[in-house]
């Protein structure tokens, strides 16, 4: 299951909620509810505004496995370069 970075636009404060992709928080209510987050003092209906996050962009080439640089064969000095 992905996770999403939301802030609540009152206190700017950042919470970290794993949940479908499917689903999005609008409220804090609601974003407390997919996390099992304590709403603390924070008015349940103050919005929320989901942050943009490049980890949750993986390229379809990067799923692949990928031939070590070396090509398959021993490196010298260690494992595809790196040190023994």
């Amino acid at each position: 299951m992905p996770t999403y970075d939301y802030r609540i636009l009152a206190t700017g404060a950042v919470h970290e909620v794993k949940h479908s992709i499917t689903v999005k928080a609008v409220t804090w209510g609601e974003l407390c509810a997919l996390g099992n987050l304590d709403p603390g003092d924070t008015d349940p209906a103050s919005p929320v505004e989901r942050l943009l996050s490049a980890a949750g962009v993986v390229r379809r080439n990067t799923l692949r496995n990928p031939e070590p640089p070396c090509g398959g064969g021993g490196c010298a000095g260690g494992a595809c370069g790196l040190a023994a």
